[in-house]
């Protein structure tokens, strides 16, 4: 096969040959990832922002006060933009960067009814800076590197599994059944036991298409799959008229819409870029804030090591003992974008895991970072364009990338006991927590546990009994506010 060429400057700074790809396979890449994850510059504002203080479901801050969903969408983009270019330019992986979900879920239901938004955004800042600090003493990159072989194989499948679910649950194949409905169950299929509504019926045809162009080992398979679903479901849409779910219709199209929108360009509203305080350390007891901000601290750090892990072993980017080189600048831009993050009122961004998909297209370099993360500001002058893609239709991608992830199940040995407990709560808790952070801890106490109980305390690294020790203290936190707060 004929060797693609590729300019010798590019070449050399982003070592695309090095890695055994080329520059259409990352931009390819990069174009994926970005159309996976483009869902959190529409998600992200309906989480921390609201379109008016008098509607009911707004999120207020403890004076009443909102951040306009339009501004939110801006700086969300603007972010992530930025930090995935950075990121790509000094770690050169291709491990986009936005806003992290559950921080974001967290600062909106949490943190943010007890001070200002601006005061909220600054314990943000506050968190990005633990962040720095233990990353410039070397203390991140040496947990990361401390932990066991078969648990980093653990998490990387439990990352799979979860991406899995998140696909399943955007694109309403996976609901949740009310409580009203009399049941124990908590999830099932669609609704009724049923897919019984056309956005999802694009998601399973989608699903089906794109497993079967990997499967045949197509060229851009997972693009090919995301832009025909996309077309299909602009002529479903024309034909049946599904609507927009917006919360009260469970057979509309959860985010993003299927037709051609009114325009294509709008100016951003950067306007809440700086709007950050440190007040909340006077407005709440010390010991208080400095609680929210451990959460976040120990949620941002873990979630970014598992994702790390998962991507790095994914994309065949590990050393033979497992190690990610460049760890320490990678988590160095990472701790930056919880800072940007804060500073820039769009909440703490990390690496994200629907990287993966434009993993599997074959991205390996930064440059795919660049793509995305030029995509990413161009998405803040084109949101009526991009919107078209609804998240069924870029669901079926992160299924696929799942099943893909779930093969390095067998690195993990299962018959021993000590690694197989703790392997398998890492794997089940993330999704079932959707928390990548939950599963890691689950996993790591678990791991100290059995290996003390059977008389192997001294094979377990050092790090590993005071990351325990801070798991134990992170589950733990409710009732310990309750006690000292």
């Amino acid at each position: 096969m004929a060797k693609t060429w590729v300019p010798s400057g590019l070449d050399r700074f982003f070592k695309i040959s090095e890695r055994g790809s080329s520059v259409s396979r990352e931009v390819r890449g990069g174009l994926v990832t970005f159309v996976t994850m483009a869902y959190i510059v529409v998600l992200n504002p309906l989480i921390l922002g609201s379109f008016s203080a008098q509607d009911a479901a707004a999120k207020k801050d403890v004076l009443g006060e909102i951040l306009p969903v339009p501004q939110v969408a801006a700086v969300t983009a603007l972010v992530a933009g930025v930090m995935t270019i950075l990121f790509g330019l000094i770690a050169n992986y291709p491990f986009a960067i936005a806003t992290g979900l559950g921080i974001n879920s967290l600062v909106a239901v949490t943190i943010a009814p007890q001070v200002t938004w601006p005061e909220a955004m600054g314990l943000i800042v506050v968190n990005g800076l633990v962040v720095l600090l233990l990353v410039v003493t070397g203390f991140r990159t040496a947990v990361f590197n401390s932990v066991p072989p078969p648990l980093k194989a653990a998490i990387a499948v439990g990352i799979g599994l979860f991406i899995c679910l998140i696909g399943l649950v955007d694109a309403g194949f996976v609901r949740r059944i009310p409580d009203a409905a009399g049941t124990t169950v908590p999830v099932g299929l669609g609704i009724g036991g049923s897919i019984a509504s056309w956005p999802t019926l694009v998601f399973v045809v989608g699903l089906v298409l794109t497993g079967i162009l990997v499967a045949r080992k197509v060229r851009g398979a997972i693009l090919i799959g995301v832009l025909g679903s996309t077309v299909l479901a602009i002529v479903i849409e024309a034909l049946v008229n599904a609507g927009p779910s917006k919360g009260v219709n469970p057979r509309g199209w959860n985010l993003g819409y299927p037709a051609l929108p009114e325009s294509f360009f709008s100016l951003p509203d950067l306007s809440l870029v700086g709007e950050v305080s440190f007040g909340a350390w006077t407005r709440l007891p010390a010991l208080a804030a400095a609680m929210l901000v451990f959460t976040l601290v120990l949620t941002d750090f873990f979630d970014t090591i598992g994702t790390m892990t998962g991507l790095g072993k994914e994309a065949g980017l590990v050393d033979k003992n497992g190690q990610l080189p460049n760890t320490s600048k990678a988590l160095f831009v990472d701790g930056v974008a919880a800072v940007a993050g804060g500073v820039a009122s769009s909440s703490s961004n990390t690496v994200y895991l629907e990287s993966a998909a434009g993993i599997a297209e074959g991205a390996r370099t930064g440059l795919a970072n660049v793509v995305t993360g030029l995509l990413f500001l161009a998405a803040m002058f084109f949101t009526p364009l991009y919107q078209v893609v609804p998240v069924e239709a870029a669901a079926p991608a992160l299924v696929i990338v799942g099943a893909l992830m779930m093969t390095q199940i067998t690195d993990i040995d299962f018959t021993d006991f000590t690694i197989a407990l703790p392997a398998f709560l890492t794997i089940v808790v993330m999704p079932f927590t959707y928390s990548i952070a939950n599963g890691i801890g689950a996993g790591f106490v678990s791991y100290v546990a059995l290996k003390v109980a059977t008389g192997k305390a001294r094979t377990i690294h050092p790090l590993m009994w005071v990351v325990a020790a801070a798991f134990l203290l992170y589950f733990g936190i409710g009732p310990l506010r309750g006690l000292f707060v």
